[in-house]
Parts: C-alpha cells; sequence; structure tokens
C-alpha cells in the first residue's frame, strides 16, 4: 500500500489546514510514490526531472506549476546529475471559506484550482502551466508571502494568508486564460459545466443542492441541468452523487475509515442511505467492496 500523508505530519497550526515550504531534491532524497489527503501546490524553482502520476511520467522544468488533488500517487524521479527545487503549497480545501469566494465573486476567476486539476492527463500535463519572466516572478512573490505569514503568525496572519492563497489562484488562471490552454474550443455553457464539476469535485462533502448550484454560478437550475444533460450525460444531482460513490471506492480501497465515517466524509449523514446507494451504484455493499478491491 503505498504511504498516505496528512498534514498531520507539518508543524501547521492547529485547526489552520495550511503548509508551505522549499524542498531541495537529488537521488539522495526523493520522496517515495505516495498519496495524501490535502490538495498539494507544486511549483518547480530551479532543475528539471520526471514526475510520476498514477501510472504515467512527464517531464517537469523550472517554472512549471500543477496540482495535485486528495488520493492521486505522484512523486519524482530523476537521474545522478539531476537536482530539484521545488514549493510545496498544502492545503486542506475548508482552507478557502467559501463564503469568502461568493463575497469577492472569484468563482469565475478560479479555473486553475476548479478546472485544470480535473481534465483529462493529456490536457492536464502535457499542457501544464509555465510560468516565465513576470509571470514567475509575481507567483514567487506571493508564495513567498505565504511563507513569510506562516512562519512569523503575526496577528491576522490567517486571513492574510486566505486572501493570499485566493489572489494566487486568481493570478494562476489569469495566465492559464491568457495562453490559451483551456476554452479556446468550448462553448460558454461547456466551460460553465466544466466549472462546476471542478466545484462539485473541491466540495463533494458538503451539502449541495441544484438551488445552491443556480446561485453560485449565476445560472437559472432548468439551464444548468439542460447543460450538464448536454455536456457530461446527466443532471447536476446525478453527478454529485457520481463523485461522492468515487471518493468512496478510493477510501474504502486505501484505508482502514470505518464506512460510518467514510459515509460522512463524502457528504452523506445517513449511512444507510449511503450504503443502499453505494451498492446500487457499484453492485457491492461498502464492505465486500472493500474486501474485493483492497490495495
Amino acid at each position: 500500500m503505498l504511504r498516505r500523508k496528512s498534514l498531520k505530519l507539518y508543524d501547521h497550526p492547529d485547526d489552520f489546514p495550511f503548509w508551505i515550504q522549499i524542498n531541495r531534491h537529488n537521488t539522495a532524497d526523493l520522496p517515495d510514490l505516495h498519496v495524501h489527503e490535502f490538495v498539494e501546490m507544486v511549483f518547480v524553482v530551479e532543475g528539471s526531472g520526471e514526475h510520476l502520476f498514477q501510472d504515467i511520467r512527464y517531464g517537469i522544468h523550472e517554472g512549471d506549476i500543477f496540482i495535485i488533488n486528495p488520493g492521486e500517487a505522484h512523486g519524482y524521479s530523476l537521474k545522478a546529475d539531476e537536482e530539484l527545487v521545488v514549493i510545496n503549497c498544502l492545503f486542506e480545501m475548508s482552507l478557502i471559506p467559501m463564503t469568502l469566494l461568493m463575497e469577492l465573486r472569484a468563482m469565475w476567476s478560479m479555473d486553475f484550482y476548479y478546472v485544470q486539476p480535473f481534465l483529462d492527463e493529456k490536457a492536464r500535463f502535457h499542457h501544464k502551466l509555465n510560468l516565465r519572466g513576470s509571470d514567475a516572478a509575481a507567483v514567487t512573490a506571493v508564495l513567498k508571502d505565504l511563507m513569510q505569514e506562516l512562519h512569523q503568525q503575526r496577528e491576522g496572519y490567517r486571513l492574510l494568508i486566505q486572501i493570499k492563497m485566493v489572489q494566487l489562484f486568481v493570478l494562476l488562471s489569469r495566465f492559464y486564460q491568457e495562453r490559451h490552454i483551456f476554452g479556446d474550443n468550448l462553448s460558454t455553457g461547456e466551460v460553465l459545466v466544466q466549472r462546476v464539476c471542478g466545484y462539485i469535485e473541491r466540495h463533494a462533502n458538503v451539502k449541495l443542492s441544484l438551488t445552491f448550484l443556480g446561485s453560485l454560478f449565476h445560472i437559472s437550475q432548468r439551464q444548468l441541468n439542460r447543460y450538464f444533460n448536454r455536456y457530461v450525460g446527466c443532471s447536476p444531482i446525478e453527478y454529485i452523487h457520481k463523485t461522492r460513490i468515487e471518493k468512496a471506492k478510493r477510501l474504502l480501497a486505501d484505508t482502514d475509515v470505518t464506512i460510518a465515517a467514510i459515509s460522512e466524509a463524502v457528504g452523506y449523514e445517513d449511512a444507510s442511505f449511503f450504503s443502499k446507494l453505494f451498492t446500487r451504484k457499484t453492485g457491492f455493499s461498502p464492505g465486500n467492496y472493500r474486501i474485493k478491491f483492497r490495495n
């Protein structure tokens, strides 16, 4: 079984799920292939190497920046003469309050967080974002500010970190869109669906409804249903259930967490309802699924 990391391994403040640090890797100091329970943003400051992701590998170079989602296996491979310096920014999805994003009307400017990490592998990694010049300098400055705030922990540092993380994602989303990496050949409806799907992926553990999603993305429930059926092949509610079931399958196979706790972790308060739904969708009860697919 792959090593599974949580934020408890890092010396972050209590009840504030955030950590950031610079790591220097060479062949004598490489993290094993692992998975983690948090979101990880990686910015390559210097050097080059190979990034191992799930069952693929690809080259990474200075200026590359990318996100690893919870549950995704990754690591690095370097040659004897290669060295890699990266900034690792680790956080749980609860770090940035949704009320803050709604107040700032930032949902339309967060594609690097809500869309890019959920694209297919070709779009996600072979057309990844690489920063140079003033763009790299702008992102580096925000990352250094984040490190300073976390290290010094002066009055108001938590709020400043949350705001700077929003600033960082808005900047990255701007650079991403300016390079036309995403969305050139997509209709307005398809781009909207990508954003809503990404939001569901990030927040499947909380209460979600068609009314809430329509309000959040400023679209009628009827139109949102129409877009989803056209571009995804199911309704938003069906997509929520599908996303939650996939997350539950991963937790059942990869962890020893109880079924009741998994039910709650993926957004179902009623464990009995979760078990019945899981069985209907997969053909296995949660317990039998764990026995059959245990990693």
